[in-house]
């Protein structure tokens, strides 16, 4: 799995801090998802993240199966 979190904040000159602010998700977890740290993310803080970042979750996060 990616994630296309720092992609897209660096498309929209978005911040961790303007997310978490926004979103009133931490920045630690914004920061984890983004370095892609984070293991298990719940379900409805992508979800926050999609509606704030106005995406779909197959935009955020990338499904690619292992070979």
């Amino acid at each position: 799995m990616k994630n296309n979190l720092s992609k897209i904040m660096g498309e929209r000159r978005l911040t961790a801090v303007t997310i978490a602010r926004d979103t009133k998700i931490s920045r630690t977890t914004i920061r984890a998802i983004y370095y892609e740290e984070a293991e298990n993310v719940k379900l409805s803080t992508l979800t926050k993240i999609c509606d704030y970042l106005n995406c779909s979750l197959s935009e955020l996060i990338e499904y690619t199966p292992c070979a």
